[in-house]
């Protein structure tokens, strides 16, 4: 693999970081600034707004940049939504400092995915792209747990500017590491809005957005029902969101090498296994090791279907992917806002603390059926291409022109044919002299 991958995990790294940090750092935040809990989650929400809107703003905007100085623009932006929300007067310039970081993130995987499909043979893409997402996994498992624990013991502002730090490091690996890529001569804003529209590229969104919501419904609550459900003390929350980092760090190696071999069985299998361990995943909760091995179980098939969503929105655009794989990280945050909701409605709704695993499973299945519909449309588009093309090459082709044809001379002694073609000549060899006297020779 290219090290200019190594590159754009180390940014992965660094946004999967400053994404899911907050969610640690929420009292330490409600306290230092005078505000409550529920009101500090609105940083969340500030965060996942900012890649809502920042993923098709952003990647039209700079449609005809090229791709690495795109690539370092987008994670100064990050740099520095990071640094004002360390240095926040107050929480509504904190607001402003997460809806600033979270900007680029989306814009960033976009043009980031592109960047690492371009790096590699075409039969390893989807790899690259996995190995890219390993920087946004690995944050679960290391960056995430490390961050928390440095905000709780100097501040969360000491923790927003180490992820600016490692925002400096992740633009020195980039300006080093990856390759020049000159804009395409076709690249442009209408072209990329033109791609968007396709109806697989839509379907694919919309897989996304109701498939990955089926993770989320879980992952935003798994704190409380590691306490209130499963019985560990709070002390073992940091191992339980580590354990599901682990998970979905073995998702993205397996997602990468299975979607390059087949990509839709891949996106069915994966949306199919995350159903049946939702459903199973509130049956294992009163047996400890059960529910930390459905912990790491839901990581990997949740994670798994990432990477062939992200390739089939970039196939189906064609040659102008970067806007619907950008799209596709707008997608997911909205997955994650509309899981996390209607989670929290099952609870609120007094269905107890694994509820929302079963209203996982369900947005994980209407995922599946719009994934299979998607499919069954897309072998029917291919059928018909064919069938035109079949149709189109089995047609005779038409004669050439060429100088008229003279019309035989009428003669009564030659038989004519029913077409009206009439007989030819015999060879003067074969035929018997007129009378007396030497024959004449051939050709005379």
């Amino acid at each position: 693999m290219p090290l200019a991958l190594l590159a754009l995990a180390v940014s992965a790294f660094g946004i999967g970081t400053t994404e899911f940090v907050m969610m640690g750092l929420l009292p330490n935040v409600a306290d230092d600034l005078g505000t409550s809990v529920p009101t500090a989650g609105h940083l969340v929400s500030a965060y996942a707004i900012g890649v809502v809107i920042g993923a098709p703003l952003l990647t039209g905007l700079g449609s005809r940049i090229p791709r690495k100085r795109m690539l370092l623009a987008l994670m100064a932006l990050f740099t520095v939504g990071n640094l004002a929300s360390a240095l926040a007067p107050d929480f509504g310039w904190l607001v402003a400092g997460r809806f600033l970081a979270g900007l680029p993130h989306g814009a960033f995987f976009g043009v980031g995915a592109v960047v690492a499909a371009r790096l590699v043979p075409e039969g390893r893409r989807a790899r690259a792209v996995a190995t890219m997402f390993l920087g946004l996994t690995v944050a679960n498992i290391v960056g995430v747990p490390a961050a928390t624990l440095l905000g709780q013991h100097l501040g969360w502002r000491a923790t927003f500017l180490v992820v600016a730090a490692i925002g400096l490091a992740a633009m020195a690996a980039l300006a080093r590491l990856v390759p020049r890529i000159p804009v395409e001569a076709h690249q442009d804003v209408r072209r990329e809005l033109r791609a968007l529209g396709n109806r697989q590229v839509l379907l694919g969104l919309l897989t996304a957005v109701f498939g990955f919501a089926g993770v989320f419904a879980v992952y935003s609550y798994l704190s409380a029902m590691t306490t209130k459900a499963m019985g560990f003390g709070e002390s073992s929350v940091t191992l339980v969101l580590a354990l599901f980092g682990i998970g979905m760090t073995l998702g993205a190696l397996a997602a990468g090498p299975l979607t390059d071999r087949a990509l839709r069985p891949t996106l069915y299998g994966s949306l199919g296994a995350l159903a049946v361990v939702l459903v199973a995943f509130p049956f294992t909760v009163d047996v400890r090791w059960a529910a930390l091995a459905m912990v790491v179980l839901l990581g990997a098939v949740g994670f798994m279907t990432t990477t062939p969503l992200q390739m089939l929105v970039m196939n189906k655009a064609k040659d102008a992917p970067t806007l619907a794989s950008a799209s596709n990280h707008s997608a997911f945050n909205l997955a994650n806002a509309g899981g996390a909701w209607l989670g929290g409605v099952a609870i609120a709704a007094g269905w107890g603390w694994t509820s929302p695993a079963f209203v996982g499973a369900v947005l994980a299945v209407a995922g599946l059926a719009i994934a299979a519909t998607a499919g069954f449309l897309d072998r029917g588009e291919g059928t018909f291409r064919s069938r035109v093309v079949a149709a189109h090459q089995s047609r005779p082709a038409a004669p050439r022109p060429g100088p008229p044809a003279r019309p035989a001379a009428h003669h009564p002694t030659r038989p004519a044919f029913e077409d009206g073609t009439v007989a030819r000549d015999e060879p003067d060899a074969a035929r018997p002299s007129a009378g007396p006297g030497p024959s004449r020779p051939s050709g005379s």
